[in-house]
């Protein structure tokens, strides 16, 4: 876990992103942000890649969203439903944040959002993506500058049907996020599901489900583990003699996790709406300036908020700095008047973006460090698969 005194934050569970221009009092005529992120736990790295996306979206804007002087107010979920549900409404009724941003997993954003948008304040989710708030459960106090997780995982279903795979074995683990993608993967494969299998999203032995892969013998293997799971999985699939069977995933083999897995990971394929290798000129600027400040490689969590706080300065811009017209304020987010880092992205009737998906490989670079790079665009100006079912116009 990255030191928060590093980061310029006052200890605790909560404080101040530090950051050019920010003051440590809230000025008259300015805007606060709550942000979640998990600083607990194996999980924290995901939530520092958030974080640290975040702060840097706020130093490239200096210190300012449209306009108007930012706070922000770190909230660690702990990974705990009922923590973030306790802090998020201290943010709201104490600290009278107003917006919500980050959140890596999906359990927690299910916590949050009824406490966060029944107090009519917009929550932007930089990262987690469900299905259950993509559809009949959009909400118009709800967006995700990330995905619906079903896309991401259907780009692997999609590459296992273009690879001509017949026999694919899933592993997730059990909760909203798994079954999400779990979902998706099947939305594109059509060959035989070898097994699907759930683990506890606090596993770090797979020891059991290794043996079941190296007898059923697929023709790939397809999962999503993220943080430490991953980085588990990932090492012991290797050592477990399984190379030779393609390990598909998603948020397994990332940024966040390369560090810790290596060389285990290099040649594995994951899944994902942006990469730092990417060519356009935000994403360049994005990627040096990440690794510049915070020493290490960014991954979709720190580009998604990084680009949740360049939407946060584009729609207070656009409505001239005033938070009190929520009606104009929701269309100017929806609007999605910036520069994305990775390229295409608008919003969908539910709030979801609609961008493109690209398949990528883990590569050692020529400093010696790993990241993902794009193999090929797989889906393109891709609406998730839920969109029509909201009912928000």
């Amino acid at each position: 876990m990255i030191g928060i005194g590093r980061r310029g934050l006052l200890a605790g569970t909560t404080g101040l992103l530090a950051a050019p221009g920010i003051l440590h009092a809230q000025p008259a005529g300015g805007v606060k942000i709550g942000l979640v992120a998990v600083q607990t736990g194996p999980q924290a790295a995901l939530g520092n890649q958030l974080k640290d996306g975040f702060a840097l979206g706020l130093r490239h804007l200096d210190g300012r969203l449209g306009g108007l002087s930012a706070e922000t107010i770190v909230i660690d979920d702990e990974l705990r439903p009922e923590v973030a549900v306790t802090k998020v409404r201290a943010a709201l009724e104490r600290d009278r944040v107003d917006f919500i941003v980050g959140v890596v997993f999906s359990h927690i954003l299910g916590a949050i959002m009824r406490p966060v948008t029944e107090a009519n304040t917009f929550l932007i989710s930089t990262n987690a993506g469900p299905s259950t708030f993509a559809g009949r459960g959009c909400n118009p106090f709800f967006f995700t500058t990330s995905y619906n997780n079903d896309q991401v995982h259907a780009v692997m279903g999609q590459v296992s049907q273009d690879n001509g795979y017949r026999r694919v074995f899933l592993m997730t683990p059990n909760y909203q996020a798994g079954r999400d993608a779990m979902a998706g993967f099947k939305s594109k494969f059509r060959g035989e599901v070898v097994d699907e299998v759930y683990v506890p999203l606090t596993q770090l032995d797979f020891s059991a489900e290794l043996a079941k892969i190296a007898a059923a013998r697929p023709d790939a293997i397809f999962t999503f583990m993220p943080g430490g799971l991953g980085v588990n999985l990932v090492r012991q699939y290797r050592q477990a003699g399984l190379a030779n069977i393609p390990f598909l995933s998603t948020f397994t083999v990332d940024e966040a996790t390369l560090p810790a897995q290596g060389a285990a990971a290099e040649g594995f394929f994951s899944a994902a709406s942006w990469a730092p290798n990417m060519d356009n000129a935000q994403n360049q600027r994005f990627v040096r300036d990440f690794e510049a400040q915070y020493n290490y490689v960014p991954a979709t969590y720190a580009a998604q908020a990084y680009d949740g706080a360049m939407l946060l300065d584009s729609a207070i811009r656009r409505v001239g700095g005033n938070l009190r017209d929520k009606d104009a304020l929701r269309a100017a987010i929806r609007a999605a008047d910036f520069r994305s880092v990775r390229g295409n992205f608008r919003f969908g009737a539910n709030h979801y973006p609609v961008q493109d998906f690209w398949l990528l490989r883990v590569a050692r670079r020529a400093d010696g460090k790993f990241q993902t790079e794009t193999v090929r665009k797989v889906f393109e100006n891709d609406v998730d698969p839920w969109a029509a079912e909201c009912r928000m116009r």
